[in-house]
């Protein structure tokens, strides 16, 4: 496995929304064009492509939130036909790593559906723990980076 996180470019969006989750998973994320229409309003979101060398295999958006000011990876997922192999563990392990090396120690957010057991139990996996608050209907974690 060789991840890189590249930025979504003229060269590669159409890629990056041609992605699709399972058809379980479909209620649980927004679509990727989306979060790249979504990102061109927002001066710190981020939309990221996920490679395995030179493959797309998933895509994430983090960013700080307008709202809360919290740093948050506020979109993830891993293309269908790459689910299962390990990859959404360790995209997510090195977008903290790359949120450390960028922001230092830090306190960083997500959410999910509280139905997607998949995504909090690989949150929870990662020290990330259930704040308490429900927001946009989902639940937040947190993990503090040190």
């Amino acid at each position: 496995m060789n991840l890189l996180f590249k930025p979504v470019t003229k060269e590669n969006w159409e890629t990056c929304v041609s992605l699709k989750v399972d058809e379980s998973q479909k209620g649980f994320v927004a679509e990727n064009w989306y979060s790249i229409i979504e990102a061109s309003f927002e001066k710190e979101f981020f939309p990221t492509c996920i490679y395995d060398g030179d493959m797309m295999i998933g895509f994430l958006m983090y960013d700080r939130d307008p709202e809360t000011k919290r740093l948050e990876v506020s979109r993830f997922m891993i293309d269908q036909n790459h689910q299962g192999k390990g990859y959404g563990k360790a995209s997510m392990t090195a977008l903290l790593a790359l949120i450390k090396e960028t922001y230092g120690p830090v306190d960083f957010y997500t959410s999910a559906e509280p139905e997607n057991e998949g995504a909090i139990g690989l949150y929870e996996s990662l020290g990330f723990e259930r704040t308490g608050e429900v927001m946009w209907g989902e639940v937040v974690l947190k993990v503090t980076i040190t």
